[in-house]
């Protein structure tokens, strides 16, 4: 089965992510078990990874951060994102997929 680690759809781009809070540096890791693996510098305490996560997406995406959510997974390294206005594929993820 070839599952990707995103569905993009109606303006709205789902991500099925794994989280490793508390790495060195917060940055796309490749892929891990059909979902993208994504490192966090932040720790997982008191939501501090959640908001990290939040704002790293935004920075790499070039979005609002109000276009993001997390929509399954709150207390959980995997996590299910929606990011909404978005038509296509962004570069840094289309780049996962060819490794």
């Amino acid at each position: 089965m070839n599952h990707q680690p995103w569905q993009l759809s109606d303006q709205q781009l789902t991500l099925f992510c794994h989280i490793q809070p508390g790495a060195r540096q917060s940055q796309l890791a490749g892929l891990y078990n059909n979902c993208i693996k994504i490192q966090l510098a932040a720790p997982p305490v008191d939501g501090k990874a959640n908001k990290a996560l939040i704002d790293y997406l935004a920075q790499l995406l070039a979005r609002p951060r109000t276009s993001i959510c997390i929509t399954r997974g709150h207390n959980n390294r995997r996590k299910t994102i929606t990011i909404d206005g978005i038509s296509q594929l962004p570069c840094a993820l289309s780049d996962l997929a060819q490794k």
